[in-house]
């Protein structure tokens, strides 16, 4: 984690670590399998699959703020376009010492925040339109601090990097399934078709990908939510911006929640709606596991020193 002045989390970099590690090692292992099925008949096809495996990686540390800003049709705005938003960041960078990250506003009634970037140097911090005509000035502040947590503590960057062995699963599983349904009658040595041999291998490496990285998202929610709270030292104002959020995006249409599933490891709160959080799947802890903890914040921070 860079310097800065938010709370260090040794939990959240641990985690982070161990889910690098895990998944590097995962990563590593598909595309080695891969080269060995493939590599039997045709040793040019194992060559390029493992350049392409490192093309995906590469790819997805290199333009996530790119991909992350278009999926959400955001753009970035300038302190002119947005005076109060950027004066905003401005005292919150200047609080938490971090250099300024880019500013973007999402033109969409869903209220909601992301951080993206591969580094502090090219984050951005994007909030919606529909976010700033709820939130107050206070619980827009919190919101923030909780968005520029992420920065600091560059797991944004973690996130994005390690879900390249779940995309390249993902894609493997689509075409060995293409493949299979088209006769992809060639075996390797076990007498198994190499269509579905590759289908399982990626099945679970996708599940597993899968799993670490809801784990991670979880716990760097609450992180997240840790060290705005210490930051601006108003708890109450993220618990009632987190209430509002995810109070209003159950009345959002069903179309528009599903048009930016894609998103929600990275928003504050998942553009999910009608369905409970306390599962191993969700991407967020649940809202009560996070006001729980802010209210404790809340109960710290009004304890008398000494």
């Amino acid at each position: 984690m860079a310097r800065t002045r938010f709370a260090a989390d040794v939990g959240l970099s641990a985690r982070m670590t161990l889910v690098m590690f895990l998944l590097g090692g995962l990563f590593v292992g598909l595309i080695a399998v891969l080269m060995v099925i493939f590599g039997q008949n045709s040793p040019g096809l194992a060559l390029l699959i493992g350049v392409a495996g490192i093309g995906v990686a590469w790819w997805q540390w290199y333009s996530s703020d790119t991909v992350a800003m278009r999926a959400m049709r955001a753009r970035e705005v300038a302190p002119q376009e947005a005076p109060e938003l950027h004066a905003m960041i401005d005292r919150l960078c200047a609080l938490a010492d971090m250099p300024k990250p880019r500013v973007g506003v999402a033109d969409t009634d869903l209220p909601n925040a992301f951080a993206t970037g591969r580094s502090p140097s090219r984050a951005v911090v994007v909030v919606t339109t529909g976010l700033l005509r709820r939130l107050d000035a206070e619980e827009l502040e919190g919101v923030l601090a909780h968005e520029l947590s992420h920065v600091a503590h560059r797991d944004v960057l973690v996130m994005t990097v390690a879900s390249s062995a779940g995309i390249i699963a993902g894609m493997l599983t689509r075409g060995a399934q293409y493949g299979g349904m088209f006769g992809g009658g060639r075996r390797n040595n076990n007498g198994l078709p190499v269509w579905l041999v590759v289908l399982l291998v990626s099945i679970v490496v996708y599940a597993v990908s899968f799993m670490l990285l809801r784990l991670l998202s979880r716990y760097r929610e609450l992180s997240a939510d840790r060290a705005g709270a210490h930051l601006t030292m108003k708890p109450r104002a993220l618990a009632s911006a987190l209430q509002k959020i995810t109070g209003d995006i159950s009345r959002i249409p069903d179309a528009d929640l599903r048009a930016n599933k894609a998103m929600n490891a990275f928003f504050i709160a998942p553009a999910v709606s009608g369905i409970s959080l306390r599962t191993l799947t969700a991407t967020h802890p649940s809202l009560e596991q996070r006001l729980e903890q802010l209210a404790r914040i809340e109960a710290e921070l009004g304890r008398p020193a000494g």
